[in-house]
């Protein structure tokens, strides 16, 4: 599989995405089981880091920022075909380059942050009103709303792991 270097040996062929970001009563749930003190699994990120992270994602599919294409429109495609619409899950070891919300808190606390990705959501459906609409993802280019709530999908479901809110399979 041809995938960007990022994600070169970090990604696992294994069950398809467990989280719908459009089904808030589910994601709402599992989000309420996180607390400031809920521990990692695996990697650095604090809750309200990875809810901050998860928030700037959701910012590049609802109009607030931007990406480029980092890669030529073959291998974006490439990409695409194997990292969304594969059965592929990100891995413990993945490194993404959405650096942001590791950084500084954007917001007051945790339950604030998750407020704040709610919205971005709302937002993220309210973008993707117009038909035909797409955003641009780093290495696969445009997508339209189905594709990004596979991805968002796959990407929560990696973070909500890493947290315990999903076990795996």
């Amino acid at each position: 599989m041809r995938c960007p270097g990022i994600y070169r040996v970090h990604w696992l062929a294994m069950k398809p995405t467990a989280i719908d970001i459009t089904n808030r009563k589910q994601l709402n749930s599992l989000l309420s089981q996180l607390t400031p003190e809920t521990p990692a699994l695996w990697g650095n990120l604090k809750p309200q880091s990875m809810i901050e992270h998860l928030v700037e994602a959701i910012e590049y599919t609802n109009g607030k920022r931007t990406a480029a294409v980092h890669v030529s429109q073959e291998e974006a495609d490439s990409n695409k075909q194997s990292l969304v619409y594969g059965d592929v899950v990100i891995s413990k070891g993945a490194k993404g380059y959405l650096a942001d919300a590791t950084k500084t808190k954007r917001y007051k606390n945790l339950p604030t942050a998750i407020e704040q990705l709610n919205k971005e959501i709302d937002a993220f459906e309210h973008f993707f009103t117009r038909p035909g609409k797409t955003a641009i993802h780093q290495h696969f280019g445009a997508m339209n709303r189905d594709e990004w709530i596979t991805w968002h999908g796959k990407h929560f479901t990696h973070h909500f792991k890493q947290f315990g809110l999903l076990h795996n399979e």
